[in-house]
């Protein structure tokens, strides 16, 4: 499966009063020619909030433009690359859907793989200034995904992504998100399956893993 690079995003102006790390970098925009990426993520790119976004396994954040174009129809507004904060702007292919662990090769160099789903959170909300959008964007569950990188390398737009590999457990990135409705079964193939499954996964379906235990205990 081979979907398009249509734009890579680093930030363009940190924002302020928006989020409790007192700055916020959501604000990305698309970047021209050939850009490096790093284990870190896109080369120039910043964070803020450390406690929520850093670490090897949220290096990049990936968001579909097909999914872009259906909230921007929703809306009644236009959704540029990176509006939603994300680093790379992909079309023709699955991002929300993409099974936990698949390996993505962008342009000729940069090996990724997909870990977890992005949470939106108050920071996000405030960016938007949609009513309600943490709960609608979390109940559309067109959440997009976050990648690290296995091998550094130059993109640019207009660059293929390829998915040169996927796990045979077959958990979505969707479902990962919504975990606490998925088969038991599944989430316990996936834990077992998924090669470097990223902490903040990992806890994510033993918490849900634990609750299902747990309740299932008191019948």
């Amino acid at each position: 499966m081979t979907g398009t690079l249509v734009a890579v995003c680093a930030v363009g102006q940190l924002h302020y009063g928006l989020s409790t790390a007192g700055a916020t970098a959501i604000d990305k925009r698309p970047l021209a020619g050939t850009v490096r990426i790093e284990t870190g993520g896109v080369a120039g790119d910043r964070r803020c909030d450390y406690r929520h976004h850093t670490g090897p396994d949220q290096a990049l954040y990936a968001y579909a433009r097909e999914e872009a174009a259906r909230w921007a129809l929703e809306l009644g507004i236009d959704i540029p690359p990176g509006t939603f904060g994300e680093n790379l702007a992909v079309s023709g292919m699955p991002v929300t859907d993409a099974v936990v662990g698949e390996r993505w090769r962008i342009g000729r160099t940069v090996l990724a793989e997909t870990t977890m789903p992005r949470v939106p959170c108050q920071t996000f909300k405030s960016w938007m200034g949609q009513p309600q959008w943490v709960k609608r964007f979390s109940d559309r569950g067109d959440i997009g995904c976050y990648l690290r990188v296995l091998t550094p390398g130059s993109v640019r737009a207009g660059d293929p992504v390829e998915v040169i590999a996927r796990p045979g457990h077959g958990v979505t990135i969707r479902e990962l998100f919504n975990a606490g409705e998925q088969d038991p079964r599944r989430l316990r193939r996936l834990l077992d399956e998924a090669d470097h499954l990223a902490a903040k996964a990992e806890l994510r379906v033993r918490k849900v893993l634990d609750t299902r235990a747990g309740t299932a205990g008191t019948h």
